[in-house]
């Protein structure tokens, strides 16, 4: 096996990361790091979440950059605020021996005033945020017309978070001479028009196959009904006894409500969302990382940054809406080489999406039983039969009272003392689960809904709204998320389930953000159409065998109040990977 000596890396930079515990570097790492230490090339790299990708260009990039000149070097573009400031840790452990040498991260929920302060003291190194970078752009505290280095981390997430405009007009700010580095879990369509767009001929390495899940993670899913699904989540998650893992929802308010009901029903757990200030949010991770929280339920986007190696599994409350989202939740367990085991609830109808991932991912779905009752009680009792014999013994500070403790306990034989002993550790386990129901239901049954807002990713908070723009009309998610945050001031983490079709979209937006999306878009044209927003009817689901459902007729308010009808149809978009 090859070793970082041999990658071409300096001196300081390998003693520094051997005594982080570096020994041999990932395949990423391995291809990309002597590629990248010529410094005269563009490059693409695809590997799954958790393979280093970091290190890949985190210590080339150190060893090309002079910490003698004061000058802002290198900059790397992060999607979130907790990623950024993983990848500045890692940096600066990186460059623990190469003097002068200033790694600064900048990103919102943070005093831009101590940012800028550290911008002006010299940094050869910017780890930034897209929206706060343009923000320091546009006040004149940064200067990137030395740039030598652009490194795009998690590009496709950037794009799925909508922030294609800002990272054009970033780009727009840089000199040409740089050269860029693209590192991706997947490769979609619009990250490689970035490549294709933004990047002069760029040498490509892909790590095991484009668009695939890590291959040390097991994918399993759960079939249940809707109403059943928090009974669902807890009775796995009791199965599982030793569970250190994260379980994914789609919204902040599905998020705080599940934590909240975890916390109630005596689990070690918390949320984490974005209406969460910075010191919550660092107070949550802490407690998660010292393993003080069993369990950490998120959103997709909160999630990004989470470096923890040792997550045993990823749960997924609601299956995402994006192909993309999938393989960056589950690339969060099976970490530096680790295994992990990922798993869905779903509802019969969603089956078609396990079809899907299954074929895309090229990854093996295992459909498993919700355990019954003596199911979980049997795995709980294991688990502390194992933990008894594990547990140490200190005989010098027990000897004193064992005496006493022995003649207490004379009058039980062992049977009767190991019963006892079981019954008290897990008896809320035997008490809650006495007559609890079986919550499996076969395939291909209930695949209707009488809740239709639910199958299309809307709760109580949101609503489901139609606008007459689309795909052809040069309309994509990040542009589409771009568009409400520019014309409506609504941000991404306040839309939901996106749609895209041909000449029209739906979208999810939470309800107290309906009217800001009427007035926004009131007088708005796009392609030479004037937008339409209507408040969105009861969409036609797909029909099994057929490509489209039958289109029905609804009326609905739209953003000139009135009532309109329209046709509604949704159908397994493929082109997008939308499920």
């Amino acid at each position: 096996m090859n070793s970082f000596e041999n990658l071409g890396l300096s001196q300081p930079v390998v003693e520094a990361i051997g005594k982080l515990g570096f020994e041999n570097p990932t395949p990423i790492q391995e291809q990309a790091i002597p590629f990248l230490l010529e410094g005269n090339q563009d490059f693409v790299g695809l590997a799954q979440t958790g393979t280093g990708k970091t290190a890949a260009y985190g210590l080339p990039l150190l060893d090309l950059i002079s910490p003698d000149e004061r000058a802002t070097k290198a900059l790397i573009l992060s999607p979130t605020r907790e990623l950024g400031l993983q990848i500045a840790d890692d940096l600066k452990k990186f460059s623990g021996n190469i003097r002068n040498l200033n790694v600064v991260a900048v990103y919102g929920g943070a005093s831009i005033e101590e940012q800028i302060r550290k911008i002006k003291k010299g940094a050869q190194v910017i780890v930034a945020t897209p929206g706060r970078l343009l923000d320091l752009i546009r006040r004149r505290a940064i200067d990137l017309r030395e740039l030598e280095y652009l490194v795009l981390d998690e590009a496709d997430e950037m794009l799925n978070m909508g922030f294609k405009e800002d990272i054009d007009a970033i780009l727009s700010e840089t000199n040409e001479d740089k050269r860029t580095w693209l590192f991706s879990a997947t490769m979609p369509r619009e990250v490689r028009n970035i490549s294709k767009n933004y990047m002069d001929n760029p040498h490509e390495i892909t790590v095991g196959t484009a668009n695939t899940t890590n291959q040390n993670i097991e994918h399993h899913y759960y079939l249940m009904n809707n109403r059943d699904r928090y009974d669902a989540l807890k009775r796995i998650v009791d199965f599982y006894p030793e569970i250190y893992g994260i379980i994914f929802c789609r919204t902040r308010r599905e998020t705080q409500e599940v934590a909240e009901y975890l916390m109630r029903d005596g689990y070690n757990a918390d949320a984490l969302h974005g209406e969460l200030t910075q010191q919550q949010r660092d107070r949550v991770m802490r407690k998660f990382k010292n393993r003080s929280l069993q369990l950490l339920v998120a959103t997709d986007v909160a999630a990004r940054g989470i470096d923890v190696d040792n997550l045993t599994h990823v749960l997924h409350y609601n299956l995402p809406d994006e192909l993309e989202f999938y393989t960056h939740r589950s690339g969060r367990t099976a970490r530096a080489g680790r295994t992990g085991i990922s798993l869905a609830l779903i509802t019969p109808k969603e089956e078609r999406k396990i079809g899907f991932l299954r074929k895309k991912l090229n990854a093996n779905f295992t459909k498993q039983n919700i355990p019954v009752g003596n199911e979980v009680c049997e795995k709980q009792a294991l688990h502390f039969v194992q933990r008894l014999k594990e547990t140490e013994i200190k005989e010098e500070e027990m000897s004193s009272f064992m005496p006493s403790v022995f003649d207490e306990l004379q009058d039980l034989d062992r049977d009767e003392l190991i019963k006892r002993l079981a019954a008290l550790e897990f008896s809320r386990f035997a008490d809650y689960y006495r007559d609890a129901k079986d919550l499996n239901i076969k395939a291909g049954s209930s695949r209707r809904s009488n809740d239709r807002d639910r199958d299309y990713g809307v709760n109580e908070s949101e609503k489901r709204l139609f606008i007459n723009i689309g795909k052809k009309d040069g309309m994509d998610v990040p542009r589409l998320l771009n568009q409400l945050h520019r014309v409506c001031g609504v941000r991404g983490k306040n839309i939901g389930r996106i749609d895209l079709k041909g000449v029209y979209t739906f979208f999810n937006v939470e309800s107290k953000y309906v009217d800001d999306v009427f007035k926004g878009f009131s007088d708005v044209v796009i392609a030479g159409r004037k937008v339409r927003v209507e408040e969105a009817g009861d969409e036609q689901a797909p029909s099994r065998g057929k490509r489209y459902g039958k289109p029905r007729k609804e009326f609905s308010r739209d953003n000139r109040g009135g009532r309109k009808p329209h046709r509604g149809q949704s159908r397994f978009n493929r082109e997008s990977k939308r499920y």
